[in-house]
């Protein structure tokens, strides 16, 4: 067991109200992060704090705990307490929906504001009131403007991702945002990377704040960078998650292996799935009694169970001698807690196996890791149904062989004799192969082709660097190559950039800044070249925004070709 293992406190140990705590323990949480850890006392104290971690370092609770729990009881009013600015609208769902989640007991009203959604929904939400509102800029700077945000009460503002927020080109928005609330506020910032332009923004804003860097410390010699431990990365999509473990664990064939989860509640859900698909599977986390963790660890020493589905927190001090792969279900929420993990294969000279599921967007938290190893990690592609019908086949045929190089078939001659007089005899042989094929997992046509997706790239949605270069951007390298220009009546008259199109594209309507081609900005008006198969979406975000404050003519290019 580490230091860092021992040292880390228990939810119970941070300033949290009782509700808060029980709604954590309800959904399986078990021990804050590095983050949370260092970010909630000083939150919690009203200090503004600037912060450096990347995404799945657990900086969503750690910034929406301490701004719960300022939550008054009884009636709170109409206005909002607490405003979270993010780079994308799928951030902002998935802010929102954890603050929801951490504060139910508390009847916390969280309302995500972003393009895309009608903005009738959004009108009508924030009139009835809300306690925390997750925004893009330029649809928190809309809806200012329109007198329907009003930040006279909010008490805290957040910029999470403000690395990213930046780089779209929101820097003028978030400047007029911040400039509307009140200067009583608390101010967090939580970034990736700090660049120039970050910390400039800091000075500006936050009133002496106290810093925290996560996922710095140097490699633990002889673990994870150990020669004998094959490392490999899967970029998943978190609905395909399970199925995708599934999959993999299909193919690689492993012999005992830990999978870590991030809650108790996902152990549970994942060890359910993953005996549904025939592992001998079970579950090990602190909501256990100490005799059924002694029954699961029995079971898995016995090798009576193949596969354990773990937390952190249950899996400390386990050395099982037969191991051979770990699996990290979700990325650690530090690059120390990957090592602690995998040092627990390729111990004494054998060989094991590490395998990482990586979020879309968790590429900065991977990147940190090599950092912190010392050591690229391979990324690999999901194995297709092909893939497996394969490795069925290739099992199939390993267990005949070991039949046939055995001494002990002469008894079953009678049935092959017997049905060779009425069929062939390859037919005979086919039969007994299917039977055999059945045994070890059959075919795979109930398999769904899983998508495959990519690391996001560390450059993407550069629009702001671009857009320096000139008036007409070159093409980024379209994802799907077949491409459509838009129509955007703005230009240079209205001050109109390269960033500010990308940022709004890229926000509003949900297309990658690196899949958007040339710019052309003339003094009246605009053409942007966009994946042909987002077009119409392009259009319809950008009829329902603002592009720098200001509302356009968007339609495609009637003169395209």
């Amino acid at each position: 067991m580490s230091v860092d293992e021992t040292t880390t406190p228990s939810f119970d140990e941070l300033p949290l109200r009782q509700e808060l705590l029980a709604e954590l323990a309800s959904l399986g949480y078990e021990e804050p992060t590095p983050i949370q850890c260092e970010a909630i006392p000083h939150l919690v104290e009203g200090r503004d704090v600037l912060g450096q971690a990347a995404t799945g370092t657990g900086k969503t609770a750690a910034f929406a705990l301490p701004l719960l729990q300022r939550l008054a009881p009884g009636d709170r009013g109409r206005q909002p307490s607490a405003l979270v600015l993010v780079p994308t609208r799928e951030l902002a769902m998935q802010v929102s929906q954890a603050i929801h989640r951490y504060g139910r007991t508390l009847g916390a009203r969280v309302l995500p504001i972003y393009g895309g959604q009608p903005i009738g929904r959004q009108l009508k939400e924030l009139g009835r009131g809300v306690d925390v509102v997750v925004a893009t800029p330029g649809r928190a700077l809309d809806h200012l403007g329109r007198g329907t945000l009003v930040l006279d009460d909010v008490e805290v503002v957040v910029l999470d991702e403000a690395d990213e927020m930046l780089d779209m080109g929101f820097q003028e928005d978030l400047e007029a945002i911040l400039e509307e609330a009140p200067a009583t506020r608390q101010t967090v910032l939580f970034s990736a990377t700090m660049p120039r332009h970050i910390e400039k923004l800091a000075r500006a804003h936050l009133t002496d704040p106290v810093r925290i860097s996560i996922g710095r410390e140097a490699a633990v010699p002889g673990s994870a960078e150990g020669p004998r431990i094959r490392q490999t990365a899967y970029v998943v999509a978190r609905p395909h998650k399970p199925a995708a473990l599934g999959r993999i664990l299909d193919v690689e064939a492993p012999g005992s292996t830990i999978v870590f989860c991030g809650t108790r509640n996902e152990v549970d859900e994942l060890t359910e799935t993953m005996n549904g698909r025939g592992y001998r599977a079970e579950a090990l986390h602190g909501g256990m009694s100490q005799e059924q963790r002694d029954r699961v660890m029995d079971r898995l020493r016995n090798e009576t169970a193949d596969l354990l589905v773990a937390t952190d927190v249950a899996a400390r001090g386990l050395d099982i001698e037969h191991l051979t792969h770990v699996v990290n279900y979700d990325v650690p929420s530090a690059p120390e807690a990957y090592t602690h993990r995998i040092g627990r294969v390729g111990r004494a000279g054998r060989e094991g196996v590490a395998i990482t599921l990586v979020e879309p967007r968790q590429h900065r938290l991977l990147k940190a890791i090599e950092r912190h190893t010392g050591q690229k990690m391979e990324v690999a592609r999901i194995p297709t149904v092909a893939d497996l019908r394969a490795r069925r086949f290739e099992l199939t045929r390993a267990a005949l062989r070991e039949e046939l190089l055995g001494d002990d078939l002469e008894q079953f001659r009678v049935v092959v004799d017997t049905l060779s007089d009425e069929f062939d005899l390859v037919e005979v042989a086919l039969a007994a192969v299917k039977l055999a094929h059945d045994a070890i997992g059959g075919d795979v046509e109930e398999e769904e082709e899983l998508p495959q997706m990519s690391l996001a790239p560390d450059d993407r949605d550069r629009g702001g660097r671009a857009g320096r270069t000139g008036g007409r951007r070159p093409p980024r390298g379209q994802a799907g190559g077949d491409t459509a220009r838009v129509f955007i009546g703005l230009g240079r008259g209205a001050g109109i950039r390269p960033k500010d199109l990308v940022g709004a594209i890229a926000n509003e309507a949900g297309v990658r800044g690196r899949d958007i081609g040339a710019i052309q900005i003339t003094q009246n008006f605009s053409l942007v070249e966009v994946p042909a198969g987002q077009v119409d979406q392009v259009v319809a975000a950008l009829r329902d925004t603002t592009v720098k404050g200001r509302r356009a003519t968007v339609r495609r290019d009637r003169h395209e070709g």
